[in-house]
């Protein structure tokens, strides 16, 4: 078994505490946390020290021995207490598991809610009524209210909850207002506009019906290749402990026994670990020492508990340090985490729910059976598709005496009082609370572009290039200036936030409209890849350029670098035509994460980081130009370290070597130049860690030959079941969003003909389910995925082919326009190299050596699916720049 040898705690610790003073933080011991307390007890973590009545991001902040014990704005009510006692206390075994039982809302139905005695449903990321992406609020309402009237008419009478994935606005919604992702929120540092963004979420939430929000985000991420950097406030653990406090006081509308009539559930995610795993791999291990998961990974919660956090989702990620003698394996199994500190030391007496399918990852368990995950101190499952089964499984382990009965009524006893706390028991259906159905609160505009102009970080302005002239001509280039699904991000209307157009979000402005709103639309050329434009013409140009919308899992860079160029060659060859020209050439760069951008640096006048600013790019442009609403310029600065070489990964401000471009705290206002000059371009050829070894391959490895061929078996996935799905050995299977049939397309039957229906994502691979082989060898001679492939309705969509090194472990390259071009109705053979998947695929552990993703309606018949030596250099072999 791998050993794993982590930083001396000591060091890291020491590091944190004498972080510089971030500007507007002042230096103060947090109440109950001041030294001298008699040996033995806890800590006490309370109420924050406040700045112009918000939490403050303090200077320092203690080092804590142990896990504390937190006060919570939100106490006990004695009358609450009794009434949940005997409402418990008449519930049979099955309603107290259908309490804690908590399916997506595509895989039940009201009436079954009414069956079963569904404590609380959910809608997972793209997940809407009816599968409609532009659904009403009243038809989310009119759902919320079936489900609300099936709950009541059970013999209990308990109110069924409704979660939603408002991690920035109520971004499953069509039409709502989105705030900028966390990551750029961190760089505000402003406290107060987290309060206020929370309770504007809770607005939105209301407005549809539902009473819970996921959210928020409180990972300190330690590793920029994590594909969930963006949902993280900072890498210093400080100003998460603030912003967790606020967001949730602003969520949940305050109050000391009841949330307050404007909010909603808050929930304090991924505990506890998420944003510090090896490599930044998505549901990796943290090995982490104990201390350093006290005093960084647990600030956030320690602010949102704090603030009267109702609910707590567990995390994805293990907890694994052989060398330390930490062996708690996934959290969603963790007694110690789940109960004994989290429960019991911190003193949390809500509900701890689990994430997607979350039990089926802890050992000896599946998606439908997992008492250890119960016992762990799980109170709500969330299990989507297979609750049917959990609920059977469930009471059969209590009656066997596998799950005590204790442990099922304290469970039920926090769902009780959590929505007891919530206002619930005794409010009317959910379309006649206050606030829903609400136009205006789904908008909140103004508030999303201050928090755009208060997230930007000026990075570069040589020669004070910016702010532009209100007078001012410009172009504008880059894929990003007017595309409203790259600079909203993921977890936006799609779970990836791909899938997107224009349209989709009809009250938002992109950076581009907002550009020909302060400068009027005479003023503003747009041509997205430059090409036949004369820079030179122009008082500036402004390339909007950087990353593609992704989400957990797909946004891993694993073994890739972090450089932006490899990643995204478009934009450096939009830069190379307008760079050079005489005209001041200035970069708004959209991203979720720090990237390695050197060249992009190189070629710009002026470098603004505008994150992922949501749906009101307005607010970009409002400090690019001189304006009414430019008010004080750029104020953010950086929350995250910026990387200096392409693998310097992780970098967290006062760790050992530390050396970063753009140090935490960087941020230039107007009239500052900085001091960038020219920066090195050199990279590495294949991303950061090579795979070294294998030996050389010589045979083709087969995939599918008119049949499985062994160890591979091909499957289709989506929502329905992302688990899987076998394809039968009479070559068919169907989802709602997939269905797979016997082709031909070299001879009789020998292919699958798959068509995607646009009704959501979906896929079909092939994979080994016994776990991944070492493949090095195929990447050693060259070879390439070849397939011959027969394509029948071209994608509407995003389309990528990947291979997987045991999910999330993943590379992919974009093959949409490679399918578009293909000729439809006639056969061809594609030939992808496997050096394009070099840079993030575990060639030693390659389980999904093909697989095909859309978003989109598409069908196409794939046959004679393998790996062949030596194809990458073939004439016809497709080449990687192309696949971006």
């Amino acid at each position: 078994m791998r050993r794993v040898i982590t930083r001396s705690p000591r060091r890291v610790l020491a590091a944190l505490a004498g972080l510089a003073l971030l500007p507007g933080a002042v230096a103060a011991a947090t109440p109950g946390e001041a030294s001298g307390k008699p040996p033995g007890k806890p800590p006490v973590v309370g109420r924050p020290d406040t700045d112009h009545g918000c939490a403050r991001i303090e200077k320092r902040l203690p080092t804590l021995p142990d896990w504390p014990a937190v006060r919570s704005d939100v106490g006990r009510n004695p009358a609450d207490e009794k009434r949940i006692a005997k409402i418990v206390a008449g519930m049979t075994l099955a309603e107290k598991v259908g309490q804690m039982t908590q399916p997506e809302i595509s895989a039940i139905t009201p009436e079954e809610v009414a069956q079963y005695g569904i404590g609380s449903v959910l809608n997972g990321g793209g997940s809407w009524p009816g599968r409609d992406k532009h659904a009403s609020p009243q038809d989310w309402l009119a759902l919320a209210d079936a489900y609300w009237q099936a709950s009541v008419s059970t013999r209990t009478k308990i109110p069924v909850i409704w979660g939603i994935d408002a991690v920035h606005g109520n971004n499953n919604v069509f039409g709502a207002t989105l705030f900028p992702h966390n990551i750029g929120l961190g760089a505000a540092h402003d406290p107060c506009l987290l309060r206020d963004i929370g309770a504007a979420t809770a607005a939105q939430v209301r407005a549809t019906g539902q009473d819970w929000a996921f959210a928020p985000t409180l990972a300190v991420v330690r590793d920029d290749r994590w594909g969930r950097t963006y949902e993280g406030y900072s890498e210093d653990p400080r100003i998460t402990r603030a912003y967790g406090y606020e967001v949730v006081r602003g969520l949940q509308d305050g109050g000391s026994r009841r949330l307050g009539d404007r909010g909603v559930i808050a929930t304090a995610k991924h505990f506890i670990g998420d944003g510090g795993t090896l490599k930044g791999q998505d549901q990796g291990v943290n090995p982490s020492s104990e201390a350093d998961m006290i005093n960084i990974h647990g600030q956030g919660y320690y602010g949102a508990l704090a603030a009267g956090a109702q609910t707590v989702m567990a995390s994805f990620n293990s907890w694994t340090n052989e060398d330390l003698g930490i062996t708690e394996g996934k959290v969603h199994g963790s007694r110690k985490l789940l109960t004994e500190v989290l429960k019991q030391k911190m003193g949390f007496d809500g509900v701890v729910v689990s994430d997607w399918n979350g039990i089926g990852q802890v050992a000896g368990c599946t998606n439908a059976n997992c008492a250890r995950a119960v016992n762990a101190g799980i109170d709500v499952v969330m299990v989507p598709n297979d609750w049917k089964a959990f609920i059977s499984t469930t009471i059969a382990q209590v009656e066997a005496g596998e799950i005590p009965m204790s442990r099922i009524d304290d469970a039920v006893t926090r769902i009780l009082r959590v929505k007891l706390r919530a206002g619930l028991f005794g409010a009317p259906k959910p379309s006649a609370r206050p606030g829903a159905g609400s136009a205006r609160a789904l908008q909140a505009r103004a508030l999303a572009r201050k928090a755009v102009r208060e997230s930007q970080v000026l990075l570069k302005n040589n020669r004070k290039v910016l702010p532009l002239s209100p007078r001012s001509t410009v172009l504008v280039v880059g894929k990003s200036a007017d595309s409203m699904q790259n600079q909203t991000g993921g977890w936006t209307l799609t779970w990836q936030g791909t899938g997107n157009t224009d349209a989709d979000f009809p009250n938002g402005t992109t950076i581009l409209g907002g550009l020909r709103e302060v400068l009027g639309a005479d003023h503003v050329t747009f041509s997205e890849t430059a090409d036949g434009v004369d820079p030179s013409r122009y008082d500036a140009v402004i390339a909007v350029i950087g990353e593609t919308p992704y989400a957990e899992g797909v946004g891993d860079l694993g073994r890739r670098s972090l450089e932006a160029a490899k990643l995204y060659p478009g934009d450096l060859a939009v830069l190379d035509k307008v760079a050079g020209k005489g005209t001041p050439v200035v970069t708004v760069y959209v991203a979720g994460r720090p990237l390695h951008v050197n060249k992009e640096l190189n070629r710009s006048d002026a470098f603004v980081a505008a994150w992922l600013p949501g749906t009101e790019g307005g607010g970009v442009a409002d400090l690019l130009v001189r304006s009414r609403n430019s008010g004080p310029g750029y104020t953010g600065t950086l929350s995250y370290s910026w990387p200096r070489s392409a693998c310097q990964t992780p970098l967290n401000s006062g760790e050992e070597g530390y050396d970063p471009l753009f140090p935490l705290g960087y941020g230039l206002r107007y009239g500052q130049t900085g001091a960038v000059g020219t920066l090195d371009e050199t990279s590495p050829e294949f991303g950061c860690g090579g795979t070294g070894g294998g030996g050389t391959a010589t045979e083709d490895l087969e995939i599918y030959n008119r049949q499985d061929v062994a160890p591979y078996k091909s499957y289709i996935g989506s929502a329905e079941n992302w688990g899987g799905t076998e394809i039968g050995v009479d070559g068919e299977a169907a989802h709602s969003e997939i269905a797979v049939a016997p082709s031909d397309v070299n001879v009789q039957g020998d292919g699958l003909k798959a068509t995607w229906n646009g009704a959501g994502a979906a896929q079909i691979y092939m994979q080994d389910p016994a776990g991944g082989s070492d493949l090095r060898g195929y990447l050693n001679a060259d070879a390439a995925l070849v397939f011959d492939t027969i394509v029948h309705q071209p994608p509407a969509a995003r389309t990528v082919i990947s291979a997987h090194c045991v999910y999330p472990c993943l590379a992919e390259v974009v093959a949409t326009s490679l399918f578009q071009k293909l000729p439809v109705g006639a056969k061809a053979t594609v030939k992808i190299p496997l050096s394009c998947f070099a840079p993030n695929l575990d060639f030693e552990n390659v389980n999904t050596p093909f697989l095909v993703y859309t978003d989109g309606a598409f069908s196409a018949s794939f046959a004679n699916v393998r790996w062949v030596p030596g194809a990458a250099e073939d004439a016809d072999a497709r080449s990687c720049a192309d696949l971006t």
